[in-house]
């Protein structure tokens, strides 16, 4: 097993050449190619979402040459996949070359052969423990599960997610996306599980679905998407996300209405997400462009500044790489200390306890 980019495989007398040289040279190659296919597809990356509204723009400006196609921006994980299963024989539009998929679906795509490998120039920086060792997945970012709240139409902020089953609570609490589908959405429920004295895994999705259900039965939990827009307009006026949509919302409503952020004080999930690129993608060098981009200095950077902890983040921070006002815009550490990161095995069993028993346990339609 390698832990280094097959293009750094070189003989031992090219060993004595510059390694800086030799991917000097492969990214030369690699751009002209992407270049010459000329167009990236994208899906499922909302623009507020980890900053990657200025990572697509960033990656516009460095490679005018390539155009970016985005498919539906507001899909969940198991979406991405499905595209990608439906256009297997597609070189099309609707054909994505690049996914942006939670943990548990790293190795389900890759079981099923929807991914190929490559290693990215820094792959040493990526931690081994959230990463394929033969490079079909890869962690890119990673958040924590907080609470965001409408303070024109909450009076008082929850701190805990006992506090959501409350009465005052009733017809306001609302997932980030279909928990049948969506991993934000099927952690959130782990989140609530290990809140309630689950162990992550199964015994946690299946104490927030009790959760959920008890939530439901309560008339607080709202079957609704929540996100910005259904924030501000009080359709969802407290929303289970990760903290860096919930930061982001926050900037991009500027006080209209003012919007708490809070990290709960049990529970606390850190969820992890991972790249890979499409076993069919049409076009597999703008692919791999793409990620070298995601995991350079400024790709990594551009995610931090969009309030995610991108995956070089130690590396980067040891190596004295971070801008100093994008440390100092983030939550303070003391909210990330207690973060639980579930494996990929508990991620896997509590998505099967989750999608599995939504209807049957919560029966509720959320879209």
């Amino acid at each position: 097993m390698t832990t280094k980019p097959m293009h750094w495989l070189v003989g031992a007398a090219a060993l004595l050449a510059s390694t800086a040289l030799v991917h000097a040279e492969d990214m030369a190659a690699l751009e002209a190619a992407a270049k010459a296919e000329g167009i990236l597809t994208t899906i499922a990356l909302p623009h507020s979402w980890c900053g990657y509204g200025d990572v697509i723009a960033g990656f516009k400006a460095k490679y005018p040459e390539i155009s970016v196609n985005e498919l539906n921006p507001d899909a969940g994980s198991a979406d991405e996949l499905e595209a990608i299963r439906a256009n297997k024989g597609n070189t099309g539009p609707q054909a994505p070359d690049v996914i942006d998929v939670g943990l548990a679906f790293g190795p389900q795509s890759k079981e099923e052969g929807l991914i190929q490998p490559y290693k990215v120039s820094t792959w040493d920086e990526i931690p081994d423990s959230a990463k394929d060792p033969d490079g079909y997945w890869y962690a890119d970012y990673y958040g924590v599960m907080s609470f965001m709240v409408n303070k024109d139409l909450v009076d008082n902020t929850p701190t805990d997610w006992a506090d959501l089953l409350k009465p005052e609570y009733a017809g306001q609490v609302a997932l980030a996306g279909d928990p049948r589908a969506s991993n934000q959405a099927i952690l959130a429920v782990l989140a609530a599980g290990m809140a309630n004295g689950g162990t992550a895994g199964k015994e946690a999705g299946e104490k927030g679905l009790e959760y959920f259900k008890a939530m439901n039965e309560a008339g607080n939990f709202v079957p609704v998407i929540g996100k910005a827009g259904t924030l501000a307009q009080g359709a969802t006026p407290i929303v289970v996300m990760w903290d860096y949509n919930a930061l982001a919302a926050r900037d991009t409503l500027a006080g209209n209405p003012p919007v708490d952020v809070v990290v709960p004080k049990t529970g606390v999930l850190a969820g992890v997400y991972v790249q890979a690129i499409s076993a069919h993608a049409p076009h597999p060098n703008a692919a791999k462009l793409w990620m070298e981009y995601l995991y350079s200095d400024e790709g990594q950077n551009l995610w931090l500044k969009g309030y995610c902890h991108p995956a070089r983040f130690n590396a980067m921070a040891a190596a004295g790489k971070i801008p100093q006002e994008l440390m100092d815009a983030l939550p303070p550490a003391e909210s990330y200390e207690a973060a639980y990161f579930p494996t990929i095995e508990e991620q896997g069993t509590n998505k099967e306890a989750v999608v599995g028993g939504w209807d049957a346990v919560v029966g509720a339609n959320v879209q």
